[in-house]
């Protein structure tokens, strides 16, 4: 018996584990209670008539990255609707702020064959998007039973997932050819998906680098920039665990030449906001937290924006941002966001996920890698210092986003046959 026929025997008996694993992941806060039942692939929407296109985003960064794509699928045809899945509160709390009119969002099916048939006898897709690097076994085998054309969008495939598919090249090839057509990231992306045996691959550009712009409050912002008018401060955006130690550290030898420096801090999981508290506090630092209403006042060294889809204010508000998930082995948060938002920006060793954009903002001289807190506060400290600096490195990352703004245009370009080919009618 193969792999995929193993995991998909085990996965058919599995149901009251992934109950209980939903059920963890909803004492956590991961799962939004009130919409548990989607996860199971009960869906919580009527399908409305005509085609419908299913793009897949596992989290935020991914639903970010496919707005544009939303938007544009949308345009090209009026009888369309847009149906995205996700599994992160986070990024169904951002879908359920920016998608358009005929696009609504559902949890995705945990990926259990009869959860994931259950889904698709609802919604009957007629096209399906996976976006970058969800390719969930059942979740391709029930879709491609049910004669849904599926494609990969913007696909990433790391080093990392590379060589662990290469030990079950049959179970990666059985999968991969389910699919009619794979688009890569980047070039060595769709190298990697044909090397596992994709029948059609190509590279058309970074969706990333044709995001919108992270949305924010104007009126927020203006009291922001207000309450803290004559403060050096900088962002540590996107943090996960001993980030905010490192932002600590780094604010603590900042205040030797910057004493009223403010340091912003906007964790991954803003559900973390105690802890983060506690550690602050724990260094005598004073902590403000944007969960609770108060602004910064002039003795509060941290401000912690504990609170979601607020990013694209502290980037504004900011101006030099360091890359959360670059300091251990999570690969990254997205540097385009900052780039897009004028910020100079700063990342750790690690980042993997965006190992192209980062090589592209290294070589324009639009980025600042640093390696432990020391480097941080120094990178940080010239920044402060030093307008012109913190300028040509925002004016650099600004090029390079520019440069590849092409990417959605000829990803459209790459799914137009598919959407042309979809069916005038589906009754709902």
């Amino acid at each position: 018996m193969g792999a995929l026929a193993i995991y998909r025997a085990v996965t058919g008996i599995a149901g009251p584990l992934v109950r209980l694993y939903l059920r963890r992941r909803l004492a956590r806060g991961k799962e939004d209670p009130s919409r548990l039942a989607e996860r199971h692939g009960v869906a919580s929407a009527p399908r409305p008539d005509g085609p419908l296109v299913w793009v897949h985003a596992a989290s935020v960064g991914e639903a970010q990255s496919v707005l544009s794509l939303v938007g544009r699928l949308l345009n090209s045809r009026d009888d369309v609707t847009v149906l995205v899945t996700s599994g992160t509160v986070t990024s169904a709390s951002l879908m359920a702020r920016r998608l358009p009119a005929r696009a609504l969002h559902q949890y995705a099916p945990a990926d259990l064959a009869g959860w994931v048939r259950r889904f698709l006898a609802h919604w009957r897709p007629q096209l399906a998007l996976f976006v970058e690097s969800e390719l969930w076994p059942n979740l391709i085998c029930e879709t491609a039973a049910s004669l849904c054309p599926m494609i990969v969008v913007n696909g990433r495939m790391s080093a990392r997932s590379f060589a662990r598919w290469k030990r079950t090249p049959a179970t990666a090839r059985a999968l991969l050819a389910r699919f009619a057509l794979c688009l890569g990231q980047t070039a060595e992306d769709r190298d990697r998906f044909a090397a596992l045996g994709a029948p059609r691959t190509d590279y058309v550009g970074n969706l990333k680098y044709s995001a919108a712009p992270l949305p924010a409050s104007e009126t927020d912002l203006a009291q922001l920039q207000d309450v803290v008018a004559g403060r050096p401060l900088w962002l540590a955006a996107s943090t996960h665990p001993g980030e905010e130690e490192l932002a600590a550290a780094a604010h603590e030898t900042l205040t030797e030449d910057f004493p009223d420096v403010l340091t912003i801090i906007v964790p991954r999981h803003p559900a973390r906001g105690d802890e983060i508290e506690a550690m602050l506090t724990s260094r005598g630092l004073n902590v403000c937290r944007r969960s609770t209403g108060r602004l910064p006042r002039p003795d509060d060294a941290v401000y912690l924006a504990d609170t979601l889809g607020e990013l694209g204010l502290f980037y504004r508000l900011a101006g030099i941002a360091f890359i959360g998930g670059s300091t251990g082995t999570l690969g990254g948060h997205n540097p385009l966001e900052a780039a897009q938002l004028s910020c100079a920006i700063l990342y750790g060793p690690d980042m993997a996920n965006f190992r192209t954009v980062a090589a592209d903002l290294e070589a324009a001289e639009a980025a600042l890698p640093v390696a432990d807190a020391n480097t941080l506060a120094t990178a940080v400290a010239r920044l402060l210092g030093d307008a012109a600096a913190r300028q040509r490195l925002a004016n650099g990352a600004r090029k390079v986003n520019a440069a590849n703004a092409a990417a959605l245009d000829n990803v459209v370009a790459a799914l137009a046959p598919f959407i042309d080919a979809l069916p005038a009618q589906q009754g709902g």
